[in-house]
């Protein structure tokens, strides 16, 4: 990558007033979802979660979880990694071609769990330091970001500390999602989020219940957040930090972003069904939940909603 279009995550979230970031979401926050949101108002986007020892040892693997093109800027990517070696090299690898690179410790799925990954690493302090450390020493390029997302602890003490050895180990910024592993759909803690910002001196981002741009200044004030990641939000209504909903020109934008990167049908039939969610009836969203081919997809939009 030409350094020249090198983006400062690290400068962008200490000098924006709030910087807007869209999530890294397993199977859909790909490169056509990314570049519709950077077109209203996001500012940062994230690869989905990719698993680092699979990414590492097959290319069809790197295919697959990792593309990107001239105007996916800045680009984060995010990896489930569970040592210090496979972290750093997957970092190592990607790093020509991004603006930063995540560690997850924030995803709750059992299987994530279960194989080490994920929400289980935050009571892994040491481990965690040890992976920053590394990446931070086999990463040559700069600006570059070596970042960790994280769900908070029961003893909100308890993640105050490890967020303070993160920081210590050199971690451009984290993200705070206020729920525990265990929790899903509970409020989140915006106090938590606070108590962490107040405690450390590099950029917090919050992370949860961000569906709309009033809620994003709310929680802005609540926490003292640098910036927010919306995931759920962005998905029902990519156009959310622009301040508007999903209108004829995003679906077309969409439509037309979609075929520019040669979007595969289930990830361009999911997304256009959630932007359609919340204006089409029950029986309209059972028919359109059978379509089986983007061709299908399109002629539904041009007949439903006055989209060619």
């Amino acid at each position: 990558m030409d350094d020249s279009r090198r983006c400062d995550v690290l400068a962008l979230l200490e000098s924006s007033p709030t910087t807007k970031i869209c999530a890294p979401m397993v199977r859909y926050s790909k490169l056509a979802f990314r570049c519709l949101v950077r077109q209203y108002g996001c500012d940062v986007a994230y690869t989905p979660m990719i698993i680092a020892d699979s990414f590492l040892k097959s290319q069809k693997a790197r295919d697959a979880d990792f593309t990107t093109n001239d105007v996916d800027r800045p680009l984060i990517v995010q990896f489930a990694a569970k040592n210090p070696e496979e972290f750093a090299s997957a970092a190592e690898m990607i790093a020509p071609d991004a603006d930063g690179v995540d560690l997850n410790c924030g995803c709750p799925q059992r299987w994530a769990m279960q194989e080490g990954y994920g929400a289980c690493l935050i009571d892994e302090p040491q481990l965690i330091a040890d992976m920053i450390r590394e990446a931070r020493n086999r990463i040559t390029v700069y600006p570059f970001t070596v970042s960790v997302k994280i769900r908070i602890h029961k003893d909100i003490a308890q993640t105050v500390d490890f967020c303070r050895q993160v920081e210590q180990a050199g971690a451009s910024f984290i993200t705070v999602h206020g729920r525990t592993k265990l929790q899903r759909c509970e409020p989140v803690n915006t106090e938590a989020v606070r108590l962490i910002k107040d405690s450390l001196s590099i950029p917090v981002v919050h992370n949860g219940d961000v569906n709309s741009l009033e809620s994003m200044h709310r929680l802005v004030q609540e926490t003292g957040a640098d910036g927010v990641m919306a995931a759920r939000g962005i998905l029902k209504n990519p156009a959310m930090f622009a301040g508007h909903g999903v209108d004829k020109q995003v679906l077309s934008n969409w439509v037309s972003t979609s075929m520019s990167c040669d979007t595969q049908f289930r990830c361009f039939h999911y997304h256009t069904g959630k932007m359609l969610e919340s204006q089409t009836p029950k029986s309209e969203r059972i028919a359109y939940s059978t379509l089986q081919s983007t061709a299908a997809v399109l002629d539904y939009l041009q007949v439903n909603h006055d989209v060619g």
